[in-house]
């Protein structure tokens, strides 16, 4: 018997109406499938993808959390700041500053944007063998960072191959988690995220330590072990639970945009990932430029990025109980507000200060975004709309950082960045006002 004959009738005679509702789900009611997304209510008209069927827990669900927990690879892309701050200083002096923060930018915007090719492709059943073949090359580009010597060859390794490596992983990963996850959603993703912040956590503190010692070839050679064991095992766990379904639309379904929430929301992910990148990107830069050693500039970048793993957590926790847009906007906010305080830290305390906070609150954005792209429509093509949102957000974390320092250059500070973050708290806002219909409610 086949998977999807095996799933219908294992969920057959089930009550949908008897299950509570959770923060996604508002005024459900079934739309046709060449038109979904079109709605501001998602729909659930397929037994097997109903939010009462999921299992929200049991071995394999919670091993596919622990899967994509123990793959650090996003983990070295937030740690560009150890990067950027080591090579203004040794093997790129003679390069600008927002010169170099390209490489950091297309990374990060390439972690994204592949989502639109494989978030299809992960609704169409292509999961497994795509994920492997990325971690086998993203183990092999960190072996040959070791061996750049000149700025074209960081960024064709580093910023570009890197980068679509994290990229054709992280967006069905994220998705798959909700196959196994409706309740207990928000917190599941919330752990998958702790991932990233412990490898962006471990890998400063790695090339703080070992960079004196051995010298940076082998300290980016140690990533790459470390990246075997992490990839290894997130490969060995992974696996989607609902059959693959040809939706139709192609990959970028423009009718989904008729859904008015969607529309907002994606331009609220453009708008904050023009900023949240800044301060990870500049901040040992500025630590440096204060007169504080560079050794303690490789520390602030780990300390923002622990600070993050409570954030995912607390995040993960408070969106299942008051819903994800309302937990988004608070901590963008707060995230926005440690942007503008940031540029003013004048001694170590300030900055660690500010840097624990910033990472807090940008750490429940990020571990995050993923569920409101899946609550507005249906699970069936859930990959596809995530990917869709991934692949927007990739143009504001391409050109924020170098946007920032070129500004920051010309002006002084980082207000401007600031400005976007809390443009796009209000912009989450908003989106939770047209997804609910109204003011009140948990969305």
């Amino acid at each position: 018997m086949s998977e999807k004959s095996l799933s219908k009738e294992a969920m057959k005679g089930t009550d949908f109406t008897s299950e509570p509702l959770s923060y996604d789900v508002c005024n459900t009611r079934a739309v046709p499938l060449d038109d979904q997304g079109t709605q501001n209510e998602p729909a659930f008209d397929n037994p097997a993808t109903r939010p009462g069927e999921t299992p929200d827990g049991g071995l394999t669900a919670w091993l596919v959390v622990i899967g994509l927990r123990d793959s650090t690879r996003v983990g070295l892309a937030n740690s560009w700041g150890v990067f950027q701050v080591y090579y203004e200083e040794n093997l790129l002096r003679h390069t600008s500053p927002s010169t170099i923060a390209w490489i950091g930018s297309v990374q990060y915007a390439l972690v994204y944007f592949p989502a639109l090719v494989t978030g299809r492709l992960f609704d169409l059943g292509y999961f497994k063998l795509p994920c492997f073949a990325a971690s086998c090359a993203h183990v092999v580009c960190t072996f040959l960072i070791a061996e750049c010597t000149q700025y074209w060859q960081f960024f064709l390794i580093q910023g570009l191959s890197i980068g679509v490596c994290c990229g054709i992983i992280v967006g069905p990963a994220l998705v798959v988690v909700s196959h196994w996850f409706y309740k207990k959603r928000g917190l599941a993703l919330s752990l998958t995220a702790i991932g990233a912040s412990c490898g962006s956590t471990v890998f400063p503190l790695v090339a703080q330590s070992l960079i004196p010692l051995i010298g940076f070839k082998w300290t980016v050679r140690v990533f790459g072990f470390i990246l075997i064991a992490t990839l290894g095992m997130g490969n060995l766990f992974l696996k989607r639970r609902l059959p693959p379904i040809d939706v139709r639309g192609g990959f970028f379904h423009l009718k989904m945009f008729r859904n008015t929430a969607y529309s907002v929301y994606c331009i609220s992910g453009i708008m904050a990932f023009l900023g949240l990148y800044t301060a990870l990107t500049y901040m040992s830069v500025g630590a440096v430029a204060i007169g504080l050693s560079q050794s303690f500039s490789f520390y602030i970048i780990a300390i923002a990025n622990a600070s993050s793993t409570f954030g995912r957590v607390s995040a993960g926790l408070i969106a299942d109980k008051v819903g994800a847009l309302n937990t988004m906007a608070a901590f963008t906010a707060v995230a926005g507000i440690m942007t503008f305080a940031w540029p003013f830290a004048e001694d170590e305390i300030q900055l660690i200060v500010i840097s624990s906070i910033y990472g807090f609150f940008t750490g429940g954005y990020v571990s995050l975004f993923t569920v409101p792209a899946v609550a507005m429509g249906k699970i069936e093509d859930a990959g596809r709309r995530v990917g869709m949102f991934m692949s927007l957000v990739a143009f504001g974390a391409t050109t924020g950082p170098p946007i920032s320092g070129a500004i920051s250059t010309a002006s002084g500070g980082f207000v401007a960045a600031g400005g976007i973050i809390m443009c796009a708290a209000v912009l989450l806002l908003w989106a939770r006002y047209l997804h609910l219909g109204g003011l009140r409610g948990k969305c």
